[in-house]
Parts: C-alpha cells; structure tokens; sequence
C-alpha cells in the first residue's frame, strides 16, 4: 500500500527519506541523491528569525527545482509567531510541505530554544505546530527525538499530540537530545509509535541506517512506514538505489566503480559552482571529496589536492587522474 502524506504526496510502498541535514542537504547535494533514487527530500534547516529578518543565507536555503519534487522547507526556531510567519513565507517558496525541526541537538541551537529544546516543553511544541499547520494550505510535517534524555522520552505523547493539531507525517530519530549522535538509535520506541492504534499518520525511522542489510532488517522489524536516510548518503548517494535494488530483487548491487565516484562528484561540484558561485562552490564541495572516494587505498595525495585547488579546471583534471589512476579499483 502507499504512503500517502496529505491528499497529494503518494511516495510508494516503502519511500527512501534523504534527512535535512545543515551544510549538507543544499540543491547541488539534493541534485546527484534524486538521482540515484531517493523519495523525499527536505531542504537544509532554516531559521525561522533569519527568513523574517530577510537574512542572505537563509532566504537562500528556500531555492527549490521542479525536479527535486516531492520536497519540504525545514523551518526551526523558539518563537510561535515567527514559526508562523515563516511557514507563511516558506508556502510563497512552493514546496510540497513543510517540515518542523523538533530534533536538532546542536547547543547553538538548543539555547535559542528551538530544535530539540522543545522536547522541554510539549505544550510550547504542540502551540507552535497548530500555529504553522494553521499558516498554510501545504502539509506540515515533523522531525523529531525520543525525547530530552532518558528520564524524559516522550515520544508517545509528541506523536499523539501533533497529529491532533494536524501533521501529516511524523521522522523519529532514535535517540534522545542528551545522547547528541553518540551510542546506538534505539529504533523499538519508533515500531511502539507506529503500532499504536491511535496513530494514523505515516512514521519514518531515522538514525543508524548505513547499509542495505540494516534498511531491510529494520523495516521488518521495527514496522516503520519508511527510512531517512542522513550521513550514510554524504559521500554515497548510491545508498538509496542499492537499498531499493536490495528490496525488489533480494540481491546486492554491486557499489558504484571508480569512474562512477568520479562522475557524481563532478556532477556535484558542477552542481555547487552553479548554485553558488566559483569561490563558494568550490569551497564548500571541499567538505565531500574525503567521502566520495572513502576506503581507496594511497589516496591522501589526491585528496591533499582537491581540497587545496582554486579553480573548476583544475579540480576536474585531478578528477579525470583519479580515474585513470585507480581505475582498476572496485570499492
């Protein structure tokens, strides 16, 4: 059966969620994931405070492509009237929905009270999602922790309570705001959302997914209605289709060769210059070289290079030697 959020968004049996993640999850990223299979996006997160002050780098984040679709704005921050604003600002954009961010953890963050700080404050959160459902004719949906710490995982009740208010959909991440991105996700509480009779709206597992076997073992296990996907994608976007290939045939796709790496990360830094400029691109592409070609042997020289060069050309003649270079390496 699908799953469905809202009337409109129809993501297939069991949809592939590529998670918002801040400097990382911009259009030129979006661009080489959509191609290799992924469901739904989301943009990076942005400030709620930034797209009211009419702030560069936040406005920016609201550039959205025809071809992304279906994808949803992620809007966080601390103030129930600023997150209207914004989710009226963010519906001038046209995305397919928008998303709250009730689960970043970051301390920088935490202390504006947004994020996962809301997980402190249920009543707050639940005021602040009927204020942006209330802003917009688009579906709203929610990211979101276990809870606070240990003593406090609330997760039940934030399920219940925000699809009473009106979201349509609901990613849990399996972890709470103490734990950060350390130890393990504990995915049980995320299968007891979903199998609570009361819940009707789909709920996606996030956090540990880092492999074909694990997306297939958890999807049986833990009942979940979908998977996000986050940092197993930086650097290996081609999780997404091996994950699918896995489910409709049962069989392990061979990883992407090295003249595979080559092509997306170029197609990546093409992606970056234009979106953002040469400088710009070329220095923020730098953060990705180190994963597109992770587990390649003697590869450090390389590397030392593309995250030192000025220029388009010559960041792409090293490319071209890297592929000629390992071009008998199967990773």
């Amino acid at each position: 059966m699908a799953v469905k959020i809202g009337e409109h968004i129809d993501l297939g049996e069991f949809p592939l969620l590529l998670a918002p993640m801040e400097d990382v999850s911009d259009p030129p990223f979006r661009y080489v994931c959509k191609q290799n299979g992924v469901d739904l996006m989301y943009t990076e997160f942005i400030s709620s405070e930034g797209l009211i002050r009419d702030a560069a780098k936040s406005v920016q984040k609201l550039d959205i492509f025809e071809y992304e679709r279906p994808i949803g704005i992620q809007i966080f921050g601390g103030d129930i009237e600023n997150m209207r604003q914004s989710a009226a600002i963010c519906t001038k954009a046209n995305p397919d929905l928008i998303d709250i961010n009730y689960g970043c953890p970051v301390k920088k963050v935490v202390c504006k009270g947004a994020g996962s700080s809301l997980l402190q404050d249920i009543d707050k959160m639940v005021a602040m999602t009927k204020a942006v459902v209330e802003a917009t004719h688009l579906p709203v949906t929610v990211k979101t922790r276990l809870g606070w710490d240990d003593n406090t995982k609330n997760v039940y009740e934030v399920a219940e309570r925000l699809q009473d208010v009106g979201i349509k959909a609901l990613a849990i991440h399996g972890r709470t705001r103490a734990q950060l991105y350390k130890g393990e996700a504990d995915w049980s509480m995320i299968r007891d959302v979903k199998r609570n009779p009361r819940i009707k709206i789909p709920i996606f597992g996030n956090g540990d997914v880092d492999s074909v076997e694990k997306a297939a073992a958890w999807r049986q296990e833990y009942e979940v209605d979908g998977i996000m996907i986050g940092r197993a994608a930086i650097g290996y976007p081609w999780i997404f289709r091996e994950i699918k290939h896995f489910f409709h045939t049962g069989e392990r796709l061979q990883g992407p060769t090295i003249a595979e790496r080559v092509e997306v990360c170029k197609t990546h830094l093409l992606k970056s210059i234009e979106w953002k400029g040469d400088k710009l691109g070329i220095f923020e592409m730098r953060r990705h070289y180190a994963n597109y070609f992770k587990g390649i042997p003697n590869f450090k020289e390389h590397r030392m290079k593309l995250v030192s060069l000025q220029t388009q050309d010559e960041i792409l003649d090293v490319l071209h030697e890297i592929e000629h270079h390992f071009a008998s390496e199967m990773v």
